[in-house]
């Protein structure tokens, strides 16, 4: 059952959420994979900022350097179409990696999958080709690990230290891995591996900097409060209600475990579910980590119930049947077959950056010379788009911008008071622009003259340039 939901995850993905192009709708991708690339090319980690005109030589922390790498790699080898199937099958292997930790936490079988649409309608609110992903699949490995450790040697502390090592110099959710440790010794009584699991990540290229810059960044609150995928999640949205359902299933999978004895499912379940309702970004996490915890509680209590013992004693003779067939040899089958459909034409000629969401036919209109305004949005996908060569206003990577900076951008977009003085600062001579901008006619009213247009964006002159 793991293997098949993670195929089907894999090729639902890629073909009918149309992974290939909407893996690409938010521009980080873009710099991380130039970042990886730059890596390659000079074998250097990058101290200071070389994409931006606005924070040129300003110190950088490249914290997810790791994946930048390997997606740099990727994309020199098999363009955005590896891209895509590499984060296509590292969220299957998430899937994976979710059933496994279902039947580690003795889990019902049916109960089991008749969760996953809730996970899938979860997560993908934020399938990316983002190192995030990364950070998901870490993160169930490592609350695997510490269910199935039944006791911590040497061997055990040297396999943690060596994990949330590689962890911090993939993603910045390193931090994540003591936390757990931590939960876990109510269980296990191991403070040995909560030390390890702290001090191990220190073996990054920004040594004790990176805690302290992640740790900056994740408590300053201004700057969060003006990121949209740290805000709340909106439930009135369509299509919110599997993922209401899924918070409150973990919320009362958390009770559950509490009523039963688990207290660190408990804790687990509490804190997850706190940040994922302060945080739209941490609900994957609440469906990854807390569905299974709330399938144990179900099924611990349905076990007290006389009614449910032949549904339990069926479900578990499919458990047992599916423990004798193994299928991973397929796996690599899959992943090529997958990689053949991915070169078909008609899908090759639609793979990466959105048309409709990215100005892919205005980059061309844009002079080599231009100081240009363009959007965050817009930003990750000029830095892929000339090799990092043209320097953008913005992107991206807030934890280097910084709060002050934000709100000078929100003033300028807005056209709040003040904007003008704020715009005449930066010296710009083009702007690129979505249509819905209220900007855009504040220029047009300056003397801002079109020199494109497009159902996506369009790019303005300055007058008299």
């Amino acid at each position: 059952m793991s293997l098949a939901a993670a195929g089907v995850t894999l090729f639902y993905c890629l073909f009918l959420f149309q992974g290939y192009q909407k893996l690409f709708r938010d521009s980080d991708a873009g710099w991380h994979i130039r970042t990886g690339e730059a890596i390659l090319e000079t074998g250097i980690l990058p101290r200071t900022d070389p994409y931006s005109f606005t924070r040129a030589g300003q110190p950088w922390f490249a914290w997810e350097w790791g994946a930048d790498v390997i997606v740099g790699a990727i994309d020199r080898a098999a363009g955005l179409t590896g891209v895509a199937l590499f984060y296509a099958a590292l969220i299957g292997a998430g899937v994976w990696l979710w059933f496994r930790l279902h039947w580690a936490l003795a889990g019902n079988f049916l109960i089991a999958c008749a969760m996953a649409p809730l996970l899938l309608s979860t997560c993908n609110i934020h399938w990316l080709a983002r190192p995030h992903v990364i950070g998901w699949l870490l993160l169930v490995a490592a609350v695997l690990y510490a269910e199935r450790l039944e006791h911590l040697g040497v061997r055990q502390l040297l396999a943690i230290t060596a994990f949330t090592a590689l962890w911090a110099n993939l993603h910045a959710s390193f931090f994540l891995a003591p936390v757990v440790a931590l939960i876990y010794t109510i269980r296990h009584r191991s403070p040995a591996a909560v030390l390890a699991a702290f001090l191990a990540p220190l073996l990054n290229p920004y040594g004790f900097h990176l805690y302290t810059h992640v740790y900056r960044y994740l408590t300053d609150t201004e700057l969060l409060s003006r990121i949209g995928e740290f805000q709340s999640f909106d439930f009135h949205a369509a299509g919110s209600g599997q993922i209401a359902l899924t918070v409150i299933l973990g919320i009362a999978g958390g009770t559950l475990a509490l009523t039963q004895g688990r207290i660190h499912h408990f804790v687990l379940a509490m804190g997850v579910a706190a940040m994922g309702l302060r945080s739209a970004r941490v609900l994957p996490l609440v469906a990854l980590l807390l569905l299974p915890v709330a399938n144990t509680g179900i099924t611990r209590w349905l076990e007290g119930l006389p009614r449910a013992r032949g549904f339990l004693r069926y479900s578990n003779r499919l458990r047992i049947l599916d423990s004798r067939m193994s299928g991973l040899a397929w796996a690599p089958v899959l992943l090529v077959a997958c990689f053949a459909l991915l070169r078909a034409p008609s899908i090759l000629a639609q793979t990466g950056f959105p048309p409709d969401q990215f100005p892919v036919a205005a980059y061309r209109y844009i002079p080599e010379s231009a100081r240009l305004f363009a959007p965050d949005k817009f930003g990750g996908y000029l830095i892929f788009r000339s090799q990092g060569t043209r320097k953008v206003f913005f992107d991206g990577r807030s934890d280097l911008y910084g709060a002050e900076f934000l709100k000078q951008y929100a003033r300028m977009t807005q056209v709040r008071p003040g904007w003008r003085e704020s715009w005449n600062s930066f010296g710009f001579t083009h702007a690129l622009l979505p249509n819905d901008y209220s900007l855009l006619p504040a220029l047009e009213q300056l003397g801002w003259r079109q020199i494109y247009r497009d159902g996506t964006a369009t790019l303005l002159v300055r007058g008299g340039t």
